[in-house]
C-alpha cells in the first residue's frame, strides 16, 4: 500500500501507515482522501507545481479536477531507492576531493558542484579547510581563473 504524505516540503512517500504525523503534515491513501483533505488552493498549486515534468499552473481552476490530476501524478512516480547504510560523503568532502585532483578547482567549479554561493566557499576554503582542518591551500592563477589545490605537506 502506497500512503503519501503531504508536508510543507513536499510529498513523502512510505508503504505502511506513519504512527503519527506532524503538524500541517497529511497522510492520504487515495484520491477520496486526497479529495477530502483540508488543502488550500495555494497549496494544491505548490504540489502540482513541485513535481517533476508537469505544465507549471498559474491558478487552480477546477478543483476537483487539479486534485485527480495531482492523484494521478503522484501515483505515477517513482518509489524512491532504499536508504543505503552508507553515509553518503558530505559537500565538505567533494570540495576536498576536488582541491586533491591534480587540476585543482576555481571557486566557480566548487559552486556549481555543491550549490554554495561563492563568499561561501571562500569562507570554507579559509575558516572550515584552512583553519580548523589545517589543510594548505595552495593557489594559482590559470587560464580558467584563480586555481586552488591542497598543498602537499612541506617535508622537512
Amino acid at each position: 500500500m502506497r500512503i503519501y504524505i503531504i508536508g510543507n516540503d513536499g510529498i513523502t512517500l512510505c508503504h505502511e501507515a506513519p504512527a503519527t504525523v506532524n503538524e500541517g503534515e497529511i497522510a492520504v491513501a487515495s484520491n477520496e482522501e486526497l479529495h477530502a483533505a483540508a488543502l488550500s488552493g495555494k497549496r494544491l498549486l505548490a504540489l502540482w507545481n513541485a513535481l517533476p515534468a508537469v505544465e507549471r499552473r498559474r491558478r487552480v481552476g477546477d478543483r476537483a479536477a487539479l486534485i485527480d490530476q495531482l492523484w494521478s501524478a503522484i501515483e505515477a512516480l517513482p518509489d524512491p531507492e532504499p536508504q543505503s547504510d552508507a553515509k553518503r560523503p558530505s559537500k565538505q568532502d567533494a570540495v576536498i576531493a576536488m582541491l586533491r585532483r591534480p587540476e585543482g578547482a576555481t571557486v566557480d567549479e566548487v559552486v556549481r558542484a555543491t550549490g554554495w554561493q561563492r563568499h561561501t566557499v571562500r569562507g570554507i576554503f579559509s575558516g572550515t579547510l584552512k583553519k580548523k582542518l589545517g589543510l594548505s591551500l595552495a593557489s594559482v592563477k590559470e587560464e580558467r581563473g584563480r586555481v586552488y589545490r591542497i598543498a602537499a605537506p612541506a617535508s622537512a
